[in-house]
């Protein structure tokens, strides 16, 4: 049986060191805060990151450079005969596309999953991958399993704020001067490779309302699993916990057979949609 490496990118939402304890392999993702270089995880943490993005900070993603993939890949092949590289979803950032054109030149051995997945969705992705290693099945048969079943999942956020969307451009100032008068809070969902509008909702306790029966709805009539028995349920937030363990709490009731697990969103979503979101997501079960 092949030793097979599983790689993945910080936008994933696994820290370094609970890449150690999981058994995977994690390339920090960079960002340029006023001109200078970061690595999340490495010398940015969530609390630095949301100090800068509150203090106004120009603060914008980036790839992967060329020479840290390889050198990673390269490092790894020393030791496992092969890697399943798991990036984030290639409609959001070009380092999918730029992985995968890399592998070519390592004759099979490192297979890159277009799994059009961001944050906790592609952070289920790599523990299905790890489960799979340890199943016997090969770095091809994962990449094929991952990229079959890639829209098995749904993220829906609510933001506490428009300012960082129109801060990014996506939406005119115009649209956010209007949502802020109103005092809206938009639920945006990102399905596949798009972060989309979904709705909006006038209170915080309607947003909620609105992604939780937007995920019962999802169970029922995309999954035809109304108890949502081959489905993981996840709860993500940006910077505020407190009020993240509540939405959790509230899931929990919802979902009272599932056990709901919570991490923060990633620093490339985050950086986009502002501290105080808060978001339910789901990922398909791993088929046996």
């Amino acid at each position: 049986m092949k030793k097979t490496a599983v790689v993945t990118d910080s936008n994933s939402g696994i820290t370094q060191q609970q890449a150690k304890e999981e058994g995977v392999y994690v390339l920090p993702m960079p960002f340029f805060v006023n001109g200078k270089a970061y690595f999340e995880d490495i010398d940015l943490t969530q609390e630095q990151f949301y100090k800068m993005l509150e203090e106004g900070a120009d603060i914008s993603t980036s790839m992967p450079a060329i020479g840290d993939v390889t050198d990673l890949w390269d490092r790894l092949l020393k030791e496992y005969d092969e890697i399943v590289h798991i990036p984030m979803s290639s409609g959001l950032s070009a380092s999918c596309e730029t992985a995968m054109m890399l592998s070519q030149e390592y004759e099979g051995r490192v297979q890159v999953v277009n799994n059009q997945r961001i944050s906790v969705t592609q952070r289920q992705s790599v523990l299905d991958a790890r489960e799979m290693v340890e199943q016997g099945m090969s770095a091809l048969e994962i990449k094929n399993y991952l990229e079959e079943t890639k829209f098995e999942s749904n993220i829906y956020i609510m933001l506490d704020t428009l300012y960082y969307l129109k801060k990014g451009g996506r939406i005119t100032p115009a649209a956010a001067a209007l949502g802020t008068l109103l005092k809206l809070k938009p639920v945006l969902q990102i399905q596949g490779e798009k972060l989309d509008a979904f709705a909006k909702a006038r209170t915080p306790k309607q947003g909620k309302s609105i992604m939780l029966e937007a995920m019962k709805t999802d169970f029922a009539q995309r999954y035809h699993d109304p108890e949502g028995k081959d489905m993981w349920v996840q709860a993500a937030y940006t910077k505020d916990l407190e009020t993240a363990n509540q939405w959790k709490q509230e899931i929990q009731e919802v979902f009272p057979h599932h056990e709901i697990v919570m991490n923060p969103l990633s620093l490339s979503v985050s950086c986009h949609i502002g501290p105080g979101a808060l978001a339910i997501a789901c990922c398909k079960k791993l088929h046996n």
